[in-house]
């Protein structure tokens, strides 16, 4: 082989070496074909039963408790004493009130006496104005103390009666808050009590959840460990301020007949029909963004080349997203592989799903 025949032939190698480094590597990626999906999403919810009216029952009057009957899970009737508080102090002071009253009350007798007195000597010219005037000044401030007492009287003896926790709507006893013995001071919970007349389901709902429901849906409720046992609610109250942790809002569902299994505190699952349109779901993974927004790989069929493209998010959860704009139904979307791409790479599909 001559020279010049033998550096032709290592020219042409090189250059194919060259080629064969040069060219593209394709990188496999898993895609899938995304397509509307239906409308009116079935989301559940898992929260707890409460009562719709509960009351903290407590002493108007401080003191040292010495009794009380009732305890969590009892059922009280309207009227029942279900607390007592040491009477002794009230007794002393309502005595005290009686004697004072009956003490004005004699004042008011010689007030009256001697005014009548004053009367009858000036209509017979045998007193002055000023000693009459004076009768009369006397018999009204007797007057004023024997009001005074008598007010006095009612406060002691409504402070007798306070030292007795009274019970004023039948429902059942959720908490204690002192036990007998104890020193407690008044407006302090002795007895929380979830009164009769109605039960609510309790739920932490997401803030999009509650855009996307219906102000009057209706709600189906089952018991977590028994789905048979069922009852129909609507929305009775959401919470105006969402919870600072979890950023969900308290949402309370008044339930409708509901069953004697649906407990206090019995947890449940509530679920509701969205009314939103149909969109495009993609799964999570799909996920990425650019320029701080929601993005996506979309690959173009005929250059097997991938493009990255904004889209709007109109609900998530953890496995799937929901595109409200961005994408067309038969779009071929990538779902793995997606933070190891650039614009225009060429890729090889792995799967197509749908």
């Amino acid at each position: 082989m001559s020279v010049a025949a033998l550096g032709a032939a290592l020219l042409l190698a090189g250059c194919g070496q060259e080629s064969e480094a040069e060219a593209p590597q394709l990188r496999p990626v898993r895609v899938i074909s995304v397509g509307k999906g239906e409308g009116g999403q079935l989301v559940t919810f898992t929260g707890h039963v409460q009562a719709q009216d509960e009351a903290s029952l407590a002493f108007r009057v401080s003191g040292r408790m010495i009794e009380r009957t009732a305890n969590v899970g009892d059922r009280v009737k309207a009227g029942q004493i279900v607390a007592r508080l040491d009477p002794q102090n009230a007794l002393n002071t309502l005595r005290s009130a009686q004697a004072a009253l009956a003490a004005a009350e004699s004042q008011l007798v010689t007030a009256a006496n001697t005014f009548e007195r004053q009367d009858r000597l000036l209509g017979n010219g045998f007193t002055t104005r000023a000693q009459h005037d004076a009768a009369r000044t006397g018999l009204q401030a007797a007057q004023s103390g024997v009001d005074n007492a008598e007010a006095q009287l009612k406060i002691a003896e409504d402070n007798v009666g306070y030292t007795n926790l009274v019970v004023d709507a039948p429902g059942t006893v959720t908490a204690r808050g002192a036990e007998p013995g104890e020193v407690v001071q008044a407006g302090q919970m002795i007895l929380q009590l979830a009164r009769e007349g109605g039960r609510d389901a309790v739920f932490d709902v997401p803030a999009q959840m509650l855009r996307a429901a219906s102000a009057d849906a209706v709600i189906d409720v089952s018991l977590t460990d028994d789905a048979g046992v069922t009852a129909i609610g609507r929305v009775r109250e959401v919470s105006p301020q969402a919870d600072p942790v979890t950023r969900t809002f308290r949402v309370r569902v008044g339930l409708d007949s509901p069953p004697e299994a649906m407990r206090l505190g019995s947890t449940v699952n509530g679920r509701i029909q969205l009314d939103n349109d149909a969109v495009i779901e993609i799964p999570a993974s799909a996920l990425t963004s650019v320029n701080s927004q929601p993005a996506v790989w979309v690959v173009d069929p005929a250059t097997q080349t991938v493009a990255l493209r904004n889209i709007e998010v109109r609900r998530f959860s953890q496995a799937t997203v929901g595109v409200a704009s961005g994408l067309a139904a038969g779009e071929v979307v990538v779902t793995a592989g997606v933070q190891a791409l650039h614009p225009g790479q060429k890729v090889r599909l792995l799967g197509a799903g749908s």
